[in-house]
């Protein structure tokens, strides 16, 4: 095998290994870190220096974007008046291998006279950090995938699992769902795809371009013409859908013959496929995709209310 390929497994086995044995430490400190977090009436409060600090940020956004507020600071901006965007109602989330960063240390006597409490992860638990904690989650014995053995690699993969782990758990024990995963990512095409109703995407159209069942061909042309779609509707005296006319069984059956005084029923397609207001977009779109359709009805109590297209949705950003 080529030695640098091997290098690479090297360090993901090292790495490995050191989740494999942090997982089997879990214990009731992880339940109260956590227990922490969820009774938290204000915010997650994760700060970090270094390595530690991106890693810090990382945790933060993951639980932030899982429904959990939460903020990552920089330890030496604290020094500087950051340490005023801390209340008591917060969390604090030190994070320290060493738990000897000076700059976190600097911070821990303004925290305690703020009233929040302190949480911390480390890798020592005889550390200045550790002692200052109301709960510290240590992590023993982690080697790490460096060849020196310095470089933080499999130290900071902990503890952004770790973070990870919190804010999975803390998420599913508040009942977070798809769709308010959905709200807190609006811009994205995974927000896209877990808020955006066929309404909000569909063409509204008039009642009054809608046919009957005894409406011409001509009446059918127009309608189409007028609508700018090649899909009209066929309402009963409710208003209700009850089929549809295709522009392509207009031309079928015009071809080249005047029949437009005709009766479009021979023409009509009924129980036609079509989509409810309350329903995604995404789901929309699957429908069209799978069945070869590049637009659908939108009804709202089985009344026709606007059409909905393929292109518009794929336009719009959402993609199965």
């Amino acid at each position: 095998m080529n030695k640098r390929i091997e290098m690479g497994k090297a360090v993901f086995a090292r790495e490995i290994s050191v989740l494999s044995s942090l997982m089997n430490q879990l214990d009731e400190t992880y339940d109260k870190m956590l227990s922490e977090i969820m009774n938290c009436k204000g915010k997650v409060i994760f700060i970090g220096m270094g390595k530690s600090g991106h890693v810090a940020r990382k945790i933060a956004a993951s639980m932030a974007s899982l429904g959990t507020c939460a903020i990552c600071l920089h330890p030496g901006e604290c020094m500087h008046g950051d340490l005023g965007m801390i209340q008591k109602q917060d969390v604090v989330v030190l994070i320290s291998y060493s738990g000897e960063s000076d700059e976190i240390l600097k911070i821990i006597p303004g925290i305690n006279r703020i009233g929040a409490p302190i949480l911390g992860i480390t890798g020592n638990a005889e550390s200045t950090m550790a002692r200052s904690c109301k709960v510290v989650q240590v992590m023993n014995e982690v080697k790490e995938a460096c060849h020196f053995g310095l470089a933080p690699t499999s130290s900071t993969t902990a503890v952004m699992v770790y973070g990870d782990a919190l804010a999975v758990t803390a998420s599913r024990l508040k009942g977070f769902q798809k769709d308010d995963f959905g709200v807190l990512h609006p811009a994205g095409a995974l927000g896209k795809r877990l808020i955006t109703r066929s309404v909000d995407l569909m063409r509204p159209m008039k009642s009054e371009t809608f046919l009957r069942e005894d409406s011409t061909i001509l009446e059918a042309i127009e309608s189409m013409l007028h609508t700018a779609t090649d899909l009209a509707a066929v309402v009963n005296e409710k208003q209700e859908l009850i089929g549809i006319v295709t522009n392509g069984e207009l031309r079928r059956k015009l071809s080249g013959k005047d029949i437009s005084t005709e009766r479009i029923t021979a023409l009509i397609q009924y129980y036609p496929v079509f989509v409810d207001v309350s329903s995604m977009a995404e789901e929309a779109l699957s429908i069209m995709m799978e069945r070869n359709f590049h637009a659908l009805w939108v009804v709202k109590e089985d009344k026709p209310v606007g059409i909905i297209e393929k292109s518009e949705i794929i336009k719009y950003g959402i993609y199965l």
